[in-house]
């Protein structure tokens, strides 16, 4: 698998002197699915901002499709990466078009014209989540579901190689968590290095092509295979009395 994101002795945090984590070194491929898996508090959020440029690393270096991070102009990063973020935005003023439309801003120029062309891919990825139904529907009249759908979608308009999403199913019933996940999954088999934070550990073990376990102790990286095996699920959770059940794969106290 071609790497798209990789990082060498990465330390993240707000404070050189007390790192939240440090020496991180991982690599994001093409065509998977990677779920950053971790206790509430451990920098997995800080380490996303971090990989999207949101807030500079510490130490270390990132490196996205052979350039240096630090490097990329704004227009060109842009066109590398889509980030979409637990918060939810103001934008129930918007339609699901007018919102994803938004997605296209790094090939639009300043007065952010629409050609064919870019109505075209707003509206294919618009169907490639599944709301093709609600084009012209208000933001504001959405469920959860379909208002991170109309996120996801928003990404997808902006044809980047890698999407990196901060707990996607937040705030979401189990059903929905689920069909995120599925769909998720789906678009990294079309080629995109896809990177999301979540607890929903089960799902993710289902659907995940690689995990990135984060805790006090550092970062473990591999399959779900490898890392099932290896009996590092059992680690991640420190202090607490959760343990991993290798064969039916999810915890168990």
């Amino acid at each position: 698998m071609a790497a798209l994101l990789t990082t060498e002795n990465l330390s993240i945090g707000y404070s050189a002197r007390k790192p939240v984590a440090a020496n991180l070194s991982m690599t994001l491929c093409k065509g998977q699915l990677t779920s950053l898996l971790g206790p509430n508090g451990v920098g997995k959020s800080t380490l996303l901002r971090t990989l999207s440029r949101l807030q500079p690393p510490l130490a270390g270096s990132v490196t996205i499709c052979g350039e240096p991070l630090a490097d990329l102009p704004p227009t060109k990063l842009a066109r590398l990466v889509a980030l979409v973020l637990t918060d939810k935005v103001l934008t129930g003023g918007l339609t699901v078009f007018e919102l994803v439309s938004m997605g296209r801003q790094p090939y639009t120029g300043f007065f952010g014209r629409l050609t064919a062309e870019d109505k075209s891919i707003v509206n294919q990825a618009i169907a490639a989540v599944g709301i093709a139904d609600k084009a012209d529907r208000h933001v504001a009249k959405l469920s959860d579901g379909e208002r991170q759908k109309t996120m996801i979608a928003k990404a997808l308009a902006q044809q980047t190689p890698i999407i990196i999403l901060d707990e996607p199913t937040a705030f979401l019933d189990a059903a929905a968590r689920i069909e995120i996940m599925q769909l998720l999954h789906r678009l990294a088999t079309t080629g995109k290095a896809i990177l999301l934070s979540t607890h929903d550990i089960d799902v993710a073990l289902q659907l995940s092509d690689y995990l990135w376990l984060m805790n006090s102790n550092g970062l473990t990286c591999g399959t779900v295979s490898e890392i099932v095996e290896s009996g590092k699920l059992d680690n991640l959770f420190t202090n607490s009395n959760l343990r991993f059940d290798a064969e039916a794969k999810r915890f168990v106290w």
